[in-house]
């Protein structure tokens, strides 16, 4: 089976070679967690938003992934341009995943209120901003599970002819 999921880490010092992306892999193993014969498309950049709404488009729109999971530069510096970056892409906001994240944040730590990550859809595409550090990553992803594999089914609406039920479930048709 192809790819259905793509992962975009943003950040300069990985982009550059200078920092290992420890999150990119993380959130590998996470969706491995979750479909097990999914190898995600994976891809670094720096902060810029104009590369990070390339790529983003690229991959929706070429790539016709369901699933887009960014990483990093959803914070206060400067620097920190992913949700502009995807509201530049997205046609319509998912505004429920990302508060899910940040209500689940905050039973963690004040500073989740401060994350600034977007969801949104482009054509048949859901793309997610998560945190950049590895511990956010485990934590946010651990809040959209549950709610993945029936998001892609209704925007996918089978017409792909992907099963996106978590690996061992069935669908139950109604």
């Amino acid at each position: 089976m192809s790819s259905f999921i793509a992962i975009l880490t943003v950040s300069d010092s990985a982009a550059a070679g200078q920092a290992e992306d420890r999150s990119g892999p993380l959130l590998r193993d996470l969706v491995r967690s979750l479909w097990p014969e999914q190898e995600p498309i994976m891809g670094i950049v720096a902060d810029d938003r104009a590369m990070i709404a390339a790529r983003l488009r690229q991959w929706a729109d070429e790539e016709d992934v369901a699933l887009i999971l960014t990483s990093g530069g959803t914070g206060f510096t400067p620097r920190d341009v992913t949700p502009e970056a995807t509201r530049d892409v997205i046609e319509k906001e998912a505004p429920g995943l990302a508060e899910a994240m940040r209500a689940a944040g905050l039973r963690v730590t004040p500073h989740a209120m401060l994350s600034r990550a977007v969801a949104g859809i482009r054509r048949r595409t859901l793309i997610v901003n998560l945190s950049g550090s590895p511990k956010a990553v485990q934590e946010q992803f651990e809040v959209l599970a549950p709610v993945l594999p029936h998001a892609l089914e209704q925007l996918r609406a089978g017409k792909d002819g992907v099963h996106y039920a978590r690996s061992g479930e069935h669908r139950r048709e109604v």
